[in-house]
């Protein structure tokens, strides 16, 4: 069974447009009452317009059309940031309670001296055993300022311990960058964010020259439309971003906005049935103008755009404004974008990290796929003439996590033909790899190999 893994922050499917302060009526609801009749994307009967309440009227527009108190828009703009209030911890099911998974840093959790691995059995005195992760959440979440008296196994000592964590508004990471094996650059971005395109952009300067980039969107439920704009700008040859439609107004095209760091071919990008809004803003257009392969599930389908209006009384609404489309004309509205590339959920980033991979192969041989081979695997490779072995070189011989880093392997000679390659660590169990054989190699005729060779392989 997968682990189950969680953040205790919610994402919607939702982007914004604009904040604009409503002109002062003496009542919040004709305020409301004169926006939807001016903005809402489509028109509405006259007997919507007459309700009494925002929120009776808001009962018959789209569902993304929303009146919130000011806490409640307080929290919604909390999320698109990636801000929640709580511990700092990421947790998962256990059979003694809930496990912490990992810890982010410099948070609550950290500082009262929690670890990952150790095993919350209470909080607040209630039992968390065979409860679920939701559960958890619900009893370690509250409010900023107040604090949870936790109850856990210490994973070091294994003694019970008890330590009451205070609750602080916590700032997650939105934009996640490492350097995958290969040297392919890959970047997720977990929400259009205000400095979405700054943090895209430091991570590119990071990592540096890349022979491949992964962009992934996946379970990206949106944000800010001019972080999408600046966001396309990313990818090469995308000029234009997208295309807005609002209530009686002819298309719109915007132009993607040129970033300082780009993105250097091959790129793909990932995608799936929780990419929505944004996300479906950035995929449509980098689709239609070709600027990365696809990779993944068929998006959402969330292709209208909201606005926000400020009211008297500091309330919010959160109004349907206009659809958008791809920047040629495709709807995205309930039909959603499909992948260049179809894959299985979660396979997303193996399959785009090993073509992205191959795709640097021209010439090679592929062999067939080891299927669950032991995490304690060795390889033999037999060559059919002698072999100069005294030639080998560190880099000759590349075994790859997809989705993951190269892992190191040490090279033993058999004889002159045969070689066995060990991993100096345990392969990840259900990991996937590619085992690469570069021809750099002499044999005993003093003729180099004719090409290389690579092939898959699946960890039990």
């Amino acid at each position: 069974m997968p682990i189950k893994k969680y953040f205790s922050v919610l994402m919607a499917l939702f982007l914004f447009f604009n904040i604009s302060a409503a002109s002062a009526y003496a009542e919040p609801v004709e305020e409301a009452r004169e926006l939807i009749k001016e903005y809402y994307v489509e028109e509405l009967p006259e007997w919507v317009l007459a309700k009494p309440s925002i929120k009776e009227m808001v009962r018959y527009l789209d569902m993304y059309s929303v009146y919130m108190s000011a806490e409640e828009f307080a929290d919604f703009t909390n999320a698109i940031e990636q801000q929640l209030v709580g511990i700092g911890v990421i947790l998962e099911e256990s059979e003694k309670g809930i496990r912490i998974m990992s810890i982010i840093p410099e948070g609550p959790a950290a500082a009262a001296g929690l670890r990952p691995g150790d095993i919350l059995v209470k909080a607040d005195g209630t039992s968390l055993a065979g409860e679920s992760v939701q559960t958890a959440i619900s009893l370690i979440s509250g409010k900023e300022n107040t604090s949870v008296t936790l109850t856990y196994i210490n994973s070091e000592t294994e003694s019970l311990q008890t330590v009451t964590v205070p609750r602080k508004v916590i700032q997650l990471p939105n934009v996640e960058a490492r350097m995958l094996g290969g040297n392919i650059g890959y970047i997720r971005l977990n929400s259009f964010a205000m400095n979405a395109s700054k943090d895209i952009t430091a991570a590119i300067q990071k990592l540096g020259p890349a022979n491949g980039w992964i962009f992934d969107i996946t379970n990206n439920g949106g944000g800010y439309v001019s972080a999408a704009q600046e966001t396309a700008g990313f990818f090469p040859g995308v000029t234009k971003a997208f295309q807005l439609r609002y209530k009686g107004d002819e298309a719109q095209v915007y132009h993607a906005i040129r970033q300082p760091a780009g993105f250097t071919s091959p790129v793909h990008l990932l995608i799936n049935e929780n990419s929505a809004s944004a996300s479906e803003m950035v995929s449509a257009s980098v689709k239609e103008q070709k600027g990365a392969v696809l990779y993944g599930q068929n998006t959402f389908g969330k292709g209208s755009m909201q606005s926000l209006f400020t009211l008297s009384d500091q309330s919010v609404l959160k109004l349907t404004t206009a659809k958008f489309f791809s920047p040629k004309g495709s709807p995205v509205h309930e039909i959603g974008v499909s992948p260049d590339i179809e894959t299985a959920a979660g396979d997303e980033l193996f399959i785009s990290h090993r073509d992205q991979l191959i795709s640097g192969l021209k010439g090679y041989r592929k062999f067939p796929m080891l299927k669950d081979v032991p995490v304690t695997k060795t390889f033999t490779v037999k060559m059919n003439a002698g072999m100069q072995w005294d030639s080998l070189k560190k880099g000759d011989v590349q075994l790859i996590e997809l989705g993951g880093s190269e892992t190191a392997v040490e090279v033993n000679i058999t004889d002159e033909k045969t070689i066995k390659i060990v991993p100096q660590k345990s392969l990840d169990s259900k990991g996937k790899y590619l085992l690469v054989i570069h021809p750099n190699w002499t044999g005993k005729n003093d003729r180099k190999m004719n090409e290389g060779i690579y092939l898959e392989v699946t960890v039990q």
